[in-house]
């Protein structure tokens, strides 16, 4: 019998509503991975990778995950949101979302498009976000090219969300919006203001930066068909964590 390989875990939290992407309001459980293969400068899960919360870290079984989930969870929720981070990076999460959908429980994953991973085919909500220049990455378009490929060909549901700081990530935007056409595109008004920590003092300013966003898109013909979001949990919780 082959041991199961362990979740490298940092936080389960929840139930909360998700922020972010195509289940944005979502009620849902968090379970957030560590380890990235990228280091984006406005990165606001850094600790996942810079090792400043590598004493954090458990390696738990897909069994344990599930329990947690339930401890904290108990009956109020049906979905769970694996987060990171990049969990594309930890190919041990098949059995994690097997045991989750064996419950009846639905599971969302954002990653960048970076890395594929046969279990995509299972997620019931995956949102590919591939990072704009203001991340200070670069996007290697033939492995993002050939995990939509992939995600088309299994009639999978997805979608494409970039986040959006200024006029060279909407440059970005448009291009990822043409080079997909027909899949559901999201543009995300970005959070850059990372240190601080009251809730009132950011929330005017995460109005600004999405009536900024709005103001850039509306007119755009480029960009018919797209969802304009904010990052709704800072518009609540601010930068707090676990929430």
């Amino acid at each position: 019998m082959i041991k199961e390989r362990p979740i490298p875990v940092l936080e389960v939290f929840g139930p909360t509503v998700q922020g972010e992407g195509m289940v944005i309001g979502r009620k849902t459980m968090f379970v957030r991975t560590a380890g990235c293969d990228y280091s984006c400068s406005w990165c606001d899960s850094a600790f996942t990778w810079d090792g400043s919360g590598k004493d954090d870290i458990r390696l738990l079984a897909a069994s344990d995950v599930i329990a947690e989930l339930e401890t904290i969870g108990g009956a109020a929720f049906d979905h769970v949101t694996i987060s990171g981070g990049n969990p594309a990076l930890l190919p041990q999460l098949g059995g994690l979302i097997d045991g989750l959908h064996a419950r009846g429980i639905q599971v969302a994953l954002e990653t960048q498009g970076s890395r594929w991973q046969p279990w995509f085919a299972d997620i019931d909500d995956l949102t590919l976000s591939p990072k704009p220049p203001s991340s200070g990455m670069s996007t290697n378009w033939e492995v993002l090219d050939d995990i939509v490929r992939r995600l088309s060909e299994a009639g999978r549901r997805f979608c494409m969300k970039v986040v959006v700081f200024d006029d060279e990530d909407l440059a970005y935007a448009k291009l990822v919006h043409e080079r997909y056409p027909g899949i559901p595109f999201y543009a995300q008004a970005g959070n850059d203001n990372l240190t601080e920590t009251d809730p009132a003092i950011m929330l005017p300013y995460l109005v600004e930066r999405y009536e900024w966003l709005i103001g850039r898109t509306m007119a755009d013909e480029t960009l018919r068909g797209i969802h304009v979001l904010p990052q709704l949990h800072t518009w609540v919780w601010g930068n707090k964590k676990g929430v």
